[in-house]
């Protein structure tokens, strides 16, 4: 009886953790990355964001969100893209070329394409060069285990407010704080604050799908800055500091629509915009985890429940 009661209590513990899981869709891809992840195209050498990257954490695959290499495999080839000489376990697939000449790598998980892999050049001592188009890859600033992770971006006013509430989420992996949205490329702090670049304020979360959910996220953000007030948030006024969601993929789309439709059945006058997400640049370094930095907290950010 005992056996068949501990059977019962494994069986409802995978069911628990199964239903809580989520599942994460292929996130969706501009022109120019597709041509490289689906049409197993090549970018230009030294174009990459990624080539010259020396950042401590984890590159992530852009379409599927898995991990493929830790940073610690990271090295300086001087060939134009980044180079790994090692692949999270069972992170990458090979396949040889039609033509016989190289080998090309992809995510095991979702086959994108992600370049080609060399050996025999003697560059490291493991003797092996992934080398791998930036276009196909996502970074996270932490050292995650293998799996695929979901991709979240908010922007609701001064990004240091979002970032703090949402670093506390449990699930939550990493939250840099950065500017989307806009039509300048590498865009300063000072030129965003023009309001003339067109982005906004913007967070990107990286979190755990066994932990969390994006629609947990999702009605978090919503709760934490104020989704009716139109051109701002709090006193910081301007189109950079406006209520928008950038979404990865369609799945996400139709979770933003379903509950912003709730709040509006509420009453709520909604004013944030839905938006497919496109480049994300890093914010300047005195903008990440700038409230724990700092000892202080949101001054136009706060918690209200809505949902």
């Amino acid at each position: 009886m005992k056996y068949l009661i501990l059977i019962m209590s494994i069986s409802l513990t995978m069911t628990a953790k199964s239903l809580s899981q989520e599942k994460l869709p292929l996130n969706n891809l501009s022109n120019a990355e597709a041509q490289v992840i689906n049409n197993k195209g090549t970018e230009a050498p030294f174009t990459g964001k990624f080539t010259d990257n020396r950042e401590k954490g984890t590159y992530l695959c852009k379409k599927c969100g898995a991990a493929l290499y830790y940073s610690s495999s990271k090295f300086e080839s001087d060939c134009g893209w980044p180079s790994f000489d090692d692949e999270i376990k069972g992170a990458v697939k090979r396949f040889p070329d039609p033509d016989g000449m190289r080998t090309e790598i992809i995510c095991a998980s979702c086959g994108a394409h992600l370049g080609h892999v060399f050996t025999g050049e003697r560059m490291t001592p493991k003797n092996i060069r992934h080398c791998v188009n930036s276009v196909s890859l996502d970074f996270v600033p932490a050292i995650v285990e293998e799996g695929r992770y979901g991709t979240a971006i908010f922007a609701g006013g001064c990004f240091w407010g979002v970032e703090y509430y949402m670093q506390k989420e449990p699930g939550v992996i990493s939250v840099t704080s950065g500017y989307t949205g806009g039509h300048v490329k590498n865009p300063s702090y000072k030129e965003v604050c023009t309001g003339k670049t067109g982005h906004a304020e913007a967070v990107r979360i990286i979190y755990d799908p066994e932990k969390t959910n994006y629609e947990k996220l999702l009605k978090l953000f919503l709760e934490i800055h104020d989704p009716t007030q139109v051109g701002g948030q709090g006193p910081d006024i301007g189109e950079q500091y406006r209520s928008e969601i950038f979404y990865m993929n369609d799945e996400q789309k139709k979770l933003i629509e379903k509950n912003l439709k709730i709040l509006t059945y509420k009453g709520y006058s909604i004013s944030t915009a839905v938006t497919g997400a496109s480049e994300f640049y890093e914010a300047e370094k005195y903008h990440q985890d700038y409230y724990f930095n700092n000892g202080k907290t949101p001054y136009c950010h706060g918690y209200t429940k809505r949902f």
